[in-house]
């Protein structure tokens, strides 16, 4: 159904929201986190109730359809239409009241849950159903999917915990749905308008069908059970079961998929916190003995039992966040179990889980059961959370893919069905990837297809519908948690019968006469295999590039790694991933904004020109690089590498900017600039030179040092007994050499009272400040140059130290992809192995043995507050600098939960108010409210830079409190 841009521009006026319909957004708003894709009309972001009412009425009018939508990780394509995006994830986002003693919360649909129940732990309550998004996913949108999550076999379902819903209704009308007694209810039949329909029409669906209704949903015992509108739930209340609940279309509403209303504000029950909580990891050799163990597992009591079979462990080798996650994992399990155990009691608890893992070794069930206690459970979690990233992020076009993953079956049967299920796979020559919900039967089952494969293509029709017959087979729920949408509408005709179908299309007709709340979802769904992201007919095209995208199978793959899932929209303080979605809220500025615009320009009719579009430039601007996304994304999007080649690829049409030129040659220009560095700091710091590069005004650019850190280290004597426990280079970056020569001194002087002979290197840079600038040849000169020099000493036995995060980093991560064409891959993969940041080199020596300890003084309680590195955080993880600081006598370190400072090298100095906005989102606060004795430590030199610009107060690099902690006899 079109609608005019004139009825779009008219909306605009009628509403305090914006409202968007260009191109970039209708491409942003294509996808959800499912396998389809359609643009839409555009996307409004209504701010109150009055807009939702507005927009509403102006919809009904002019005939446009709307699609209610939140985080947009649906996974059924629920999102995904050719209506307007109602995106309530930017204002309608406020806990409005909260009643603890009465235990319930009321809250618009745009709350993340992690934030919700931050804000509720004050007062020892939660929100119980937990989805493994989240950190991003919102009340709205669980309410519409009827999310459950990893502990719905004490908690239930979203379903289980609304106590009322308002709503604007299809007529424009305000509705508050929730309990009613007898009276209450016949008055609301009696009532006219929409409001009265609905309540007579459902009411009449139920005295008319209700026994054919409850005969044809899934069996009882099945917790998790969204196929279409509940009105099994329905037929079990008051007044045709005298022993159910009382009435409500609240609950109703839940698992609607935005079809039937458009919910402005939720009530929720809440629960107490538990106080204990253990997971017991149990190690099967085979999935069918997980499936088995889960039953097993069940007799005692656990709160969650959540499957991860071998497919997903070993892909979590290869995600850097899984990966630090995955300590527990022993040998290579073809299934694991995590059964996690509340219990008010602590003994009782460890007893519980001692006998269930006594009963498994009895039965000769498993081979390992590492128990991990409360602090450590959720490293647990976040690797079982992470299954569906890391699934999607195999490299190439044979996926995962998400079509048959949300059946729900009777726990009891979960081991026939897996069995039937892998039988299936193997008739249609497709293997399978398992993880998921043990505890309630529902494992989520993905085949590994390409979508661009027609033969594929075929068995992705023909397990689809094989699937549901299995479902219909063992009395499942076809969509247990995951939804309807229009991935699996087609189904519910055969699945519930004909007569409960024509039910559930008289209960759309009741609350959306005019189909205008999300068409095609649940009713009358088009072909599953309609409007696909990728399909056979769509080449994928061969494009030019600088980085090797080989182990991607390409560009347009790595761009398609991302699946949608949001994993990138997460809120500050939950990680780096990504700083300007956090400062913006903005779609467009999140990683996942950036990788489906990149993806759509790729595989369009011109890729080569999509590459270097301006649109994409408009996107990417505001990436900060900082690698959060390599670290965090469990897909391994790396948007920072994308970036860089976009950026190479613009300015070979657009020409390089003068300020891209310069700042992105740091290392040549500074070079220069040391014949006279306090004449370059006052030039660098003039109107005209800010103006020329593009520096904000507000901005100081850092004064070169008056001596360089070359200098210094080639008239050093070195101090006695260096050398004892061998040789290291140090590289000697250009941050290091031309700003801070202080660092350096500090790092050889610690370097020489460990004990080791330094060898610091000469005119080396490190590439970083080409890749940030998008000059991609340029820094592969600089990274050959380096290679050649470095290279013979990791032959000789030698590690590279650097003291710069980023410049030391990037021979592990970017370095080995550019040079390609000019080294082996061992000699390649040999010197990313040697390349460490010092405090990481300091650590894995302690670690070895090679080190017994640092000559440290005594010197009294010691105060460190730590910002890490973005790259270090990304790539290597901040445990050593922690551990480093940690030697130091009478030391307490405590790590700041903050994602990048906002500066992210040279952004900051481009793009003031952002890079501020950023590091106010943690940074700043944490060091503003830091007592005055505590040492603010920042590895960074632009970390350092912005913590100054943005509180005022001087941080230190880690190599210097490790300096100044020295025993003076210790040093040269």
């Amino acid at each position: 159904m079109a609608a005019s841009d004139h009825a779009l521009a008219d909306l605009a006026a009628h509403i305090d929201g914006e409202l968007f319909v260009d191109d970039v957004h209708r491409i942003l708003y294509a996808t959800d986190a499912s396998v389809y894709q359609q643009l839409p009309l555009g996307v409004v972001y209504p701010r109150h109730r009055e807009d939702c009412v507005a927009l509403v009425k102006h919809a009904a009018e002019h005939g446009i359809p709307l699609i209610p939508r939140a985080a947009g990780t649906s996974l059924a394509g629920q999102c995904v239409g050719e209506g307007l995006v109602v995106d309530v994830s930017r204002h309608l986002t406020r806990i409005l009241e909260v009643d603890v003693e009465g235990r319930w919360v009321r809250v618009q649909p745009g709350v993340i849950l992690d934030d919700l129940n931050d804000a509720l732990a004050a007062h020892d309550l939660m929100f119980g159903p937990e989805t493994s998004t989240s950190n991003r996913c919102m009340i709205g949108g669980m309410v519409g999917n009827n999310a459950a999550g990893s502990h719905s076999i004490v908690h239930g379902t979203t379903r289980d915990h609304v106590l009322e819903i308002e709503a604007v209704l299809a007529d424009a009308t305000v509705a508050r749905f929730g309990p009613l007694g007898p009276d209450e209810l016949s008055a609301r039949k009696r009532g006219d308008g929409l409001d009265g329909a609905i309540h007579r029409e459902l009411c009449d669906i139920v005295d008319r069908h209700r026994e054919t209704i409850l005969n044809r949903y899934p069996r009882p015992e099945i917790i998790r059970r969204n196929n279409g509108y509940p009105l099994d739930h329905l037929a079990g209340l008051r007044p045709w079961d005298p022993d159910g609940a009382i009435f409500n279309l609240a609950p109703f509403l839940c698992g609607s998929e935005g079809t039937l209303a458009l919910a402005t504000e939720i009530r929720l029950n809440l629960i107490p916190r538990p106080r204990n909580n253990l997971v017991v990891c149990c190690h099967f050799r085979e999935l069918d003995s997980a499936t088995r163990g889960t039953v097993m597992a069940l007799e005692h009591d656990p709160s969650a039992v959540e499957l991860m079979d071998g497919a997903v462990l070993e892909l979590s080798k290869h995600n850097l966040e899984a990966a630090r996650n995955r300590w527990w994992v022993e040998g290579d399990p073809g299934a694991v179990l995590a059964v996690e155990f509340y219990d008010d009691d602590a003994g009782r608890l460890a007893a519980r889980a001692e006998a269930m893992i006594r009963g498994f070794r009895d039965a000769a069930m498993g081979y390992a059961f590492p128990v991990v206690e409360s602090e450590k459970v959720p490293q647990v979690w976040a690797v079982r959370k992470a299954g569906l990233g890391l699934l999607t992020g195999m490299p190439g076009d044979r996926k995962p893919v998400t079509v048959v993953e949300d059946v729900a079956v009777a726990p009891a049967d979960l081991p026939a069905y897996v069995n039937r299920m892998q039988e299936l796979m193997e008739a249609h020559g497709a293997e399978a990837v398992y993880y998921g919900h043990a505890s309630v039967g529902e494992l989520h089952v993905r085949p590994v297809l390409s979508l661009r494969d027609s033969d594929d293509l075929q068995r992705f029709r023909d397990i689809s519908w094989a699937v549901a017959e299995l479902a219909a087979e063992f009395g499942a729920s076809i969509a247990g948690e995951h939804g309807v949408g229009r991935l699996r509408g087609v189904f519910l005709e055969p699945l519930l019968g004909e007569v409960v179908y024509r039910q559930l299309k008289r209960v759309k007709r009741a609350f959306d006469p005019g189909f205008l709340f999300n068409p095609g979802k649940i009713i009358d769904a088009p072909p599953n295999d309609e409007d696909l992201r990728v399909s056979p007919d769509r080449p994928v095209p061969e494009l030019p590039t600088e980085f090797d995208w080989s182990a991607d199978q390409g560009l347009l793959r790595a761009a398609e790694k991302c699946n949608g899932a949001g994993a990138c929209r997460k809120s500050a303080g939950r990680g780096t991933m990504c700083p300007s979605f956090m400062a913006t809220g903005d779609e467009l500025h999140s990683t996942r904004g950036r990788a489906n615009l990149l993806r759509h320009l790729l595989s369009g009719d011109q890729p080569v020109e999509g590459l270097s579009s301006p649109a994409l430039r408009e996107a990417l601007d505001l990436c900060l690089s900082c690698k959060g996304c390599l670290g965090e994304c469990p897909s391994n999007v790396d948007m920072a590498r994308l970036k860089a080649e976009f950026m190479q690829h613009h300015h070979d049409v657009h020409g390089t900017p003068l300020s891209a030129t310069v700042l992105g040659q740091f290392g040549l220009f500074a070079g220069m600039a040391r014949f006279t560095p306090t004449i370059a700091s006052l030039l660098s710091n003039t109107a005209l030179a800010k103006r020329t590069l593009g520096v904000d005004p507000r901005r100081t650019v850092p004064a070169f040092a008056p001596s360089t850190f070359d200098r210094w280290a080639r008239r050093h004597t070195p101090a006695p007994g260096a050398g004892e426990r061998g040789e290291v280079v140090l590289f000697n970056d250009e941050f290091t050499n031309y700003l801070e020569p202080e660092l350096g001194v500090a790092a050889v002087e610690v370097l020489e009272a460990a004990g080791y002979r330094v060898l610091v290197t000469r005119g080396l840079d490190s590439g970083r400040t080409q890749l940030s600038k998008g000059l991609v040849r340029k820094a592969r000169k600089v990274f050959v140059r380096a290679f050649d020099t470095l290279l013979p000493h990791v032959e000789e036995g030698r590690r590279i130290v650097g003291i710069e995060p980023s410049a030391i980093l990037g021979f592990r991560d970017e370095m080995p992809d550019l040079l390609a064409d000019h080294a082996p891959a061992e000699q390649r993969r040999a010197l990313a192995d040697a390349c460490l940041p010092i405090d990481e080199f300091l650590i894995d020596e302690i670690d070895r043995g090679r080190l017994p300890e640092l000559p440290l003084a005594e010197g009294g309680p010691r105060r460190f507050l730590l910002h890490g590195h973005c790259h270090q955080k990304a790539l290597a993880g901040v445990s050593a600098t922690e551990r480093l600081l940690g030697c130091i006598p009478g030391a307490a370190v405590e790590t700041i939960p903050s994602g990048c400072c906002g500066m992210a090298g040279s952004f900051g100095y481009h793009h003031h108010d952002l890079s501020m906005a950023v590091g106010e989102l943690v940074l700043f606060p944490a060091v503003r409210e830091a007592p005055e004795e505590a040492v603010i430590v920042a590895p960074g030199t632009s970390c350092r830079h912005q913590i100054h610009d943005g509180t005022g107060r001087e941080s230190l690099h880690p190599i210097q409190a490790v300096r100044a902690a020295l025993r003076t006899e210790g040093t040269g």
